[in-house]
């Protein structure tokens, strides 16, 4: 079944953040504090590797070869400029303040909880290559193991950042879902080179997450979506003109 993979990581979000919430009234306010620099400084790790491991290859002679840095420039430069023309990130933020004002009344770190949750769930190398494979091949074990994560990540992240948290599980829905519906329809362009590509470009934006975690500067992360689709786009514009 394509798309049980979303399905299961999203269950996986929503019973993690339901326990962090139950967990919450327990943890002092400098704990919280802590937990959030460990979790910003392990979500900087996870996209210094996964950049790495995007641009460096080794050679036959042993040696380290670069790739896709010009690309990834080009493409987090046009990502970003859509998603600035778009308002990516207000239209989140705007999303979590509705989301506060239905559900969770003067609770003040609700919109902050979804979209910081959000972002982390959906952008990296496991949300895209895992929605990929779901829909092209029906495989959900990147998805599985990344609803393991996410579960016990909402934990933290909802005892610190609030009921928010669950919510992000309708991005997670949203954007993977979407992602597996679309490799069905795209298969043909789906190379392993623009899958590289993206995943890629989504380490990077890990990276900036996890810099906004640790407030050493404020990405636009949400503006910089975009970013994630141009080797596709380009992908599919190289086909049609070739």
């Amino acid at each position: 079944m394509h798309g049980l993979g979303t399905i299961i990581n999203v269950i996986a979000i929503v019973i993690g953040g339901a326990f962090g919430i139950i967990l919450k009234k327990g943890i002092p306010e400098r704990f919280k504090n802590t937990i959030m620099q460990a979790i910003g400084l392990a979500v900087v790790i996870v996209g210094i590797s996964g950049a790495l491991q995007g641009i460096f290859t080794v050679t036959e002679q042993g040696k380290l070869d670069r790739n896709y840095i010009t690309g990834m420039i080009l493409y987090l430069v046009a990502g970003s400029l859509i998603g600035e023309a778009l308002k990516i990130e207000e239209g989140l933020d705007r999303m979590g303040m509705w989301f506060q004002n239905r559900f969770a009344g003067k609770e003040s770190n609700f919109a902050k909880g979804f979209v910081t949750a959000s972002l982390v769930y959906v952008v990296g190398a496991m949300a895209i290559v895992g929605s990929l494979e779901d829909g092209l091949y029906g495989k959900i074990d990147i998805l599985t193991a990344k609803a393991m994560l996410d579960g016990i990540s909402a934990i933290v992240f909802s005892a610190t950042l609030g009921i928010g948290v669950l919510f992000s599980g309708l991005s997670v829905l949203v954007y993977q879902g979407g992602i597996t519906v679309l490799a069905g329809v795209l298969k043909p362009l789906l190379s392993d080179v623009v899958v590289s590509q993206m995943s890629l470009v989504g380490s990077v934006l890990i990276l900036a997450i996890g810099l906004n975690l640790l407030e050493i500067k404020k990405f636009k992360v949400g503006n910089m979506l975009p970013a994630i689709f141009i080797p596709l786009i380009y992908s599919l514009f190289y086909n049609l003109i070739r």
